[in-house]
């Protein structure tokens, strides 16, 4: 539609700004960027690149007058161009990911790593597929080459990860940091059940014995796996069924960050061995990623239940915003709701301008994971007598309340693209008002360790947790400066215009539905 067209060149700009400001191809890489969140960017990147291939090779029979009515609402060689120039970044990045450095980091780095290399698998095979419908040609496209590449960077780091699954304490889970004492933290376990899913699902096989960067002498060369292989999808299976158990989700029934271990120290004792002090920190990514596992639950088992736990987490984030579902309007005032107000997606940090480098590409995340999990269930299955098909009424309902989402998501763009600057760059904190200022307080039990710099205000060398270093400094950092409220703290960044870049695609997905 021409509206839906109309939104394609504020995702274009978004990425321009994004690609031209921050990107350098000398390094194959966002230099400003630490290693986890420029895994996220690429992953937007390639998630974008999807949404262009769509435009450009639509299912459609008819695509003679398909692609002649799309030419004159939209620049088609241009955007071919665009998609073309962000895959070659992208497969410059797949060379300059510092893979020796996240190999020393926290599990939950080391997924998101999984995530965004599995997702460009899709993307090469189904660009691949949708151009060779339009496109006769001996040769498949040329990103094919990459495949076996992309697949083995996702397989090399999921083997590492999956260490971090422990059942001594809790009675299962993944912990989030080999170097610190047990926590069991939502984003880890999400990310967790996601790469599982998405291993089971899309990674291709892999027969590069090597490991790159797996240490461990008994893995000296890494043994063959084929495609679909079931124990992926038992460890996300299990993984879902410890997350569902452990009372991670507030009264909102939002999920909180995590659970330490009462009594656990390093001189052998365990504690009670149980998830029993709970971090009531609640952050937007958290409410994320867990949608595309249990996407990929549903099409892994058939069991409809993860599709109808994925869309009541999604209700009541869009409740803690302050939107209302029945009328589908904002509350209109400036109340906290738990996760925003007004009807605008929000971390606690953004107000006060206060978010370190992990919170500020937050709410992207929300949106990239938002939209895959709102894609049409399939009608045929993806592998024949191994995935689900969703059956009429199924299909049915999920995209009627998908469609249910769609005006919020409307609003939380026009809130994000209202915080760009004369030279097109993202602010962070979305719909701002002066008046919204005055600092909110955390829930009780609550401590932001992302947004604190947990890095800085952990004693990693003894393994210990402080959760107070860095709030005496706090007061200094919220001294807000006149002028533009998304200029304070790290201003505009590569993340706030990454979460720009997923806030817009998200708008440009939503208004096809």
């Amino acid at each position: 539609s021409s509206v839906r067209t109309a939104v394609l060149d504020p995702l274009r700009d978004a990425l321009d700004v994004m690609q031209t400001r921050w990107f350098e191809l000398w390094v194959g890489t966002w230099p400003t960027a630490i290693d986890w969140t420029g895994a996220v960017v690429n992953t937007f990147v390639v998630a974008s690149l999807e949404s262009f291939s769509e435009l450009l090779f639509p299912p459609s029979h008819d695509h003679d007058r398909e692609l002649r009515e799309d030419h004159e609402t939209y620049d088609r060689w241009a955007v071919e161009n665009e998609l073309n120039l962000y895959f070659s970044q992208s497969t410059a990045y797949y060379f300059g990911e510092n893979v020796f450095s996240i190999r020393n980091q926290a599990y939950d780095d080391m997924l998101w790593v999984v995530l965004g290399w599995l997702d460009a698998v899709k993307f090469v095979n189904s660009h691949a597929r949708r151009q060779c419908r339009y496109v006769t040609s001996i040769q498949p496209w040329h990103g094919a080459q990459y495949t076996n590449a992309f697949a083995h960077r996702a397989r090399v780091f999921y083997e590492l990860a999956r260490r971090g699954w422990d059942e001594s304490l809790c009675g299962g889970g993944m912990m989030w940091n080999p170097s610190l004492e047990p926590y069991k933290n939502a984003i880890t376990n999400q990310l967790f059940i996601a790469a599982s899913v998405g291993m089971y699902l899309h990674f291709p096989g892999d027969c590069n014995g090597s490991p790159f960067v797996v240490s461990d002498a008994r893995s000296a060369r890494l043994p063959l796996i084929t495609p679909h292989e079931p124990q992926f999808r038992r460890a996300a299976v299990d993984a879902y069924d410890w997350l569902k158990r452990s009372n991670m989700t507030n009264h909102q029934g939002l999920y909180v960050d995590g659970f330490h271990v009462t009594g656990w120290n390093r001189n052998g004792s365990v504690g009670t061995g149980k998830c029993d002090e709970r971090n009531e920190m609640v952050y937007t990514y958290n409410q994320a990623v867990i949608l595309t596992g249990l996407r990929g639950l549903w099409e892994s088992t058939g069991d409809q239940t993860y599709l109808e736990d994925a869309h009541r987490l999604v209700r009541n984030t869009l409740r803690a915003t302050g939107w209302s579902l029945d009328t589908a309007q904002a509350s209109g005032n400036s109340s906290w709701a738990g996760l925003g107000r007004d009807g605008i997606l929000e971390d606690f940090c953004d107000h006060m301008g206060t978010c370190n480098q992990d919170g500020q590409i937050f709410k992207g995340i929300y949106f990239h994971h938002l939209v895959h999990f709102c894609q049409p269930l399939p009608s045929q299955a993806l592998v024949p007598g191994l995935t689900a098909v969703a059956d009429k009424d199924t299909a049915l309902l999920h995209q009627q309340s998908c469609r249910e989402y769609a005006p919020w998501v409307v609003r939380n763009a026009q809130a994000a693209m209202a915080t760009r600057d004369d030279n097109g760059r993202f602010g962070g904190w979305w719909g701002a008002r002066e008046e919204w200022e005055e600092k909110i307080g955390t829930p009780t039990g609550a401590v932001d360790y992302r947004n604190g710099d947990h890095h800085a205000s952990l004693e990693l060398e003894r393994g210990r947790w402080r959760d107070d270093a860095w709030l005496s400094s706090r007061s200094s950092e919220s001294i807000v400066p006149k002028g533009d409220l998304n200029d304070r703290g790290r201003g505009r960044t590569l993340e706030t215009q990454a979460a720009g870049v997923a806030v817009v695609r998200a708008l440009w997905e939503f208004l096809d539905k």
